[in-house]
């Protein structure tokens, strides 16, 4: 019922402003009480999906148990045990309740955002398809486009007043981590690793995720968060294929990733610098927080680092969590969920060092962002 009460308000005030503004009075779309943004539009992958690949024929989904298993709503499709990253975001960015996936959200809810996020999904349309269905950032963008134009019907087609909302509200992007997860890596299915090199590679991907970004800034985005890709060579996936002699990690997979991080840096000191008029872009460093978390995981309360709390086999990452298996007692002392994807308390810590500092964030923290 809160829920409702929030949409009801959202539209009543909109639609008082739109009739304002036929009396010349200006249009200044805000954000419900406690909330620093009126929106959030996430795109990205199975570190935030929550829920999109539900009805899909894909191994790539988490809506059943133990995933969920300390999630207030149980297994929604979320791949972790609890919030995610952006669910963590969301609430200190002032959201009462969960930002919905684009497969269920409808009218007048998509004027408090909408989580377009797959798992299994990457920059480049072919990646992932070795696990079965998912969304790509291409249609997850092309999606964001449908919302923009049922949106437009609430501001009774006033492109004006929807971009001046648009451009109040935080949009959150991370992709390429199954970019090279589940392409780049995985020569038996993917032809990329023959067809480029580690540098190649990563300056295909940031060209075509620079379309990608500049379509969503063409569509309304103007306050934006990227992410870098995660220590891929360090998850419990890795770890338990992985026989070096000299390294805990897959130091191959981790200088590989550098190069897209790296030049997904200087990308946002381009937009920054006037590349995208009006746009303001913030850098996340996932690869410096993931390797921050394992390199001083006691400090953060974590007794196990290198392992899965659910999965099968060494790290527990050969196989990753299966239905109704038994988790591990303490969820709290694993950094890793599966052999994948974080735990709850790893996202949270992450969410809150990203709000209120710049450990991770590049130029700006997410609060700062959240107030221009």
């Amino acid at each position: 019922m809160k829920h409702f009460i929030e949409l009801v308000l959202t539209f009543t005030w909109i639609w008082l402003s739109l009739s304002a503004k036929s009396c010349n009075s200006q249009v200044q779309p805000r954000p419900q009480q406690g909330q620093q943004v009126p929106c959030f539009f996430i795109f990205g992958d199975s570190l935030v999906d929550n829920g999109n690949n539900n009805g899909m024929l894909t191994l790539a989904r988490a809506n059943y148990r133990p995933y969920g298993i300390d999630f207030p709503q149980g297994a929604t499709g979320r791949f972790t045990n609890g919030r995610t990253y952006v669910d963590a975001l969301a609430q200190l960015l002032g959201f009462t309740t969960y930002i919905p996936p684009y497969s269920r959200a409808r009218g007048l809810e998509l004027l408090r955002g909408t989580n377009y996020a797959s798992g299994a999904a990457g920059i480049r349309d072919e990646t992932g398809n070795n696990l079965g269905a998912h969304t790509s950032m291409t249609e997850q963008v092309a999606n964001f486009g449908n919302t923009v134009q049922e949106l437009r019907r609430f501001f009774r087609g006033d492109n004006d007043s929807l971009n001046n909302y648009l451009s109040k509200c935080l949009f959150f992007s991370g992709m390429g981590s199954n970019d090279y997860l589940n392409n780049y890596f995985m020569p038996d299915f993917y032809s990329t690793n023959t067809d480029y090199t580690p540098t190649a590679f990563a300056s295909v991907l940031l060209q075509q995720y620079a379309r990608q970004l500049a379509q969503l800034y063409s569509l309304g985005a103007r306050k934006v968060i990227v992410t870098a890709v995660g220590q891929i060579g360090c998850i419990p996936y890795e770890l338990a294929r992985f026989q070096g002699n000299n390294s805990r990690c897959n130091e191959k997979i981790n200088s590989a990733i550098l190069l897209f991080n790296n030049g997904l840096k200087k990308m946002v000191q381009n937009i920054n610098g006037g590349q995208l008029p009006g746009a303001k872009f913030v850098f996340l460093d996932f690869y410096q927080s993931s390797k921050d978390l394992a390199s001083n995981g006691a400090s953060f309360g974590f007794d196990v680092i290198d392992k899965g709390c659910c999965g099968v086999g060494r790290n527990n990452g050969q196989i990753t969590c299966l239905p109704l298996q038994q988790t591990c007692e303490d969820r709290r002392k694993y950094l890793f969920w599966d052999a994948f994807h974080p735990t709850e308390v790893a996202n949270i810590l992450l969410a809150k060092a990203s709000y209120t500092s710049q450990s991770y964030t590049y130029p700006i923290n997410i609060q700062q962002l959240a107030m221009l």
